[in-house]
């Protein structure tokens, strides 16, 4: 009798959160190389990189922690970031930060189910498409959810945040 495991994916904590939530959205593998940059992994999985967003943790100047989640072909315009916490400035925080503030690491950073629960903002161009995906919390799994249900469970705001 063999003990290999199943092909049944690991569980994350961002698909824990969902599943308690019951909601409608579907996970997405690829195969994992060293590009963890979300236009490659639109490659992967052969979709618009204007569907694959990204989520980035920021530090307001005044404000503190909050997360931003937007396109994987685009960048952050840190101003309209501030300017959707309420801050005058903020930055990216150091990557060396990021798994012990959010329990995930690079090119593995979802909306759902970080350590804490950070303020966070999707940008608008979320609203274009039926669903998109976000990363579900470990290199080769994404998220495939429809904007609104992101926005609702991530208690996210829709505002411009790109250049």
């Amino acid at each position: 009798m063999s003990h290999e495991q199943p092909v049944s994916r690991q569980k994350t904590n961002a698909i824990r959160f969902l599943e308690s939530k019951a909601v409608d959205f579907d996970i997405l593998e690829y195969e994992v190389d060293e590009d963890v940059s979300a236009v490659h992994v639109a490659e992967k999985l052969n979709m618009d990189p204007d569907q694959i967003f990204k989520t980035i943790v920021l530090k307001g100047e005044r404000t503190g922690y909050f997360v931003c989640i937007i396109p994987g072909s685009c960048e952050i315009d840190l101003r309209k970031a501030a300017k959707a916490i309420g801050d005058k400035s903020c930055d990216l925080i150091p990557l060396k930060d990021l798994e012990p503030l959010t329990g995930y690491i690079r090119g593995a950073c979802s909306p759902f189910g970080m350590k804490k629960k950070f303020p966070t903002f999707l940008d608008e161009t979320a609203s274009m498409f039926d669903r998109i995906s976000v990363s579900a919390g470990k290199r080769g799994m994404q998220i495939f959810i429809a904007p609104g249900a992101l926005a609702q469970l991530a208690e996210a705001d829709m505002v411009d945040l790109i250049q």
